[in-house]
């Protein structure tokens, strides 16, 4: 009986109607009848939030309150579409919006999440740079975002600090000062420390070129800052914007993207030391790359259209699978045994199940009406005590 229709027909006492009312709303908000909800809690804790979303509102609800195991999702740094892609033939000398998105593939819907402050705006198109838009560079640590690297007004650094987004929170905040703001930069993370390395600030200098940072952003000291590491040995790697690849205790970056002769540095972080990449590995990487678990390395060929996965006994990328839908893939992320590879120019993402042969691929579609810049994959966001709002 409805709580409108228990109103209706009640013709007792107030005291009783109270009471009566209580046992229904009691009886609910029970996730599991007849189980204290502490129970209930450690029962379906233990079930694939797939199902749980399917049985009923409360439990879809619980799946995404803060008790429930955060599963994962696709996290994007998006640009609205109309500016970054204009129909004029010459590039715009415009400030762009900067948002964040996730999506949820429980219920295989986009959430709109708070933008980076205050709000950040960053300039992606300049006459000089006719063939591409200028990078906004972002990278996973531990489990939160933190966008690194942008480009102002006047061709300078935007961001003297990261700003760092924490899904269990839904709130940004700053990192420390880097000693020298930069950009088209080589970032990436390893064992949950964020690295910055090369690139260069307001002007070109060579020992911004060579230096190399590194920040803890789970490190529980009081006044966190950034740790200056062993330089590269010259300023190669300022070329262009790059990620530095986490794996098996070492940071692999190469100093130009897409499918152009490369350069390749390996950063040894137990002992501080850099080192020249392998000769397959730079040989044979022609595209984006991504680490799984810091494990194992994952690159697509996007000329070609080909998924790989590195050899390091044989020293030689090995063929995976090759799809139409891969070529031109400009970025790559890699969690839980799925791939989310970035492609058509930030208006696709093929999602990638490595898991078991052969490789089962899907697309997900941005938010209509934006451009992705970057995809992320980070656990999903809390929506309050016990998931409230969920329809």
């Amino acid at each position: 009986m409805s709580r409108k229709s228990l109103k209706l027909s009640y013709h007792g006492s107030p005291h009783h109607y109270q009471q009566q009312q209580n046992q229904q709303d009691d009886k609910q908000q029970q996730l599991i009848p007849g189980l204290p909800d502490h129970i209930s809690h450690l029962i379906l804790s233990k079930i694939s939030p797939t199902i749980l979303y399917s049985v009923s509102h409360p439990w879809r609800n619980f799946i995404y309150s803060p008790i429930y195991p955060p599963f994962y999702s696709i996290y994007t740094i998006l640009t609205p579409d109309n500016l970054t892609h204009s129909s004029s033939s010459k590039p715009q000398q415009i400030l762009t919006p900067i948002c964040l998105s996730s999506f949820d593939p429980i219920s295989s819907q986009w959430e709109s999440l708070p933008p980076p402050p205050p709000p950040l705006s960053l300039l992606l198109r300049h006459p000089p740079f006719i063939s591409r838009d200028l990078p906004v560079q972002s990278v996973a640590v531990g489990d939160k975002l933190a966008v690194v690297a942008g480009t102002t007004q006047h061709l300078a650094p935007a961001l003297p600090k990261p700003l760092v987004f924490d899904p269990s929170t839904r709130v940004w905040t700053y990192g420390p000062s880097i000693s020298v703001p930069r950009r088209w930069c080589a970032t990436g993370s390893l064992n949950g420390s964020l690295y910055i390395a090369s690139g260069f600030g307001s002007h070109f200098s060579t020992d911004t070129a060579r230096s190399v940072e590194k920040w803890n952003p789970s490190a529980n000291n009081r006044v966190q800052q950034w740790e200056k590491l062993g330089p590269l040995w010259d300023g190669r790697f300022s070329r262009e914007a790059t990620d530095a690849i986490g794996w098996k205790g070492r940071l692999c970056m190469v100093n130009v993207k897409g499918d152009a002769t490369k350069q390749g540095a390996v950063y040894d972080s137990k002992n501080n030391t850099w080192q020249e990449m392998e000769e397959g590995m730079v040989a044979g990487w022609r595209g984006p790359a991504a680490s799984m678990a810091e494990e194992v390395i994952y690159m697509v060929d996007e000329s070609k259209g080909v998924l790989k996965i590195y050899n390091e006994e044989k020293d030689e990328w090995v063929n995976i699978m090759e799809s139409e839908k891969l070529r031109g893939a400009q970025q790559m992320t890699a969690h839980g045994g799925k791939l989310c590879v970035l492609c058509n120019g930030g208006n696709v993402i093929i999602v990638v199940d490595v898991t078991a042969p052969p490789p089962r691929m899907w697309v997900v579609e941005p938010p209509q009406g934006f451009n992705v810049v970057a995809v992320h994959i980070l656990p999903r966001t809390s929506r309050g005590p016990l998931g409230l709002n969920i329809v």
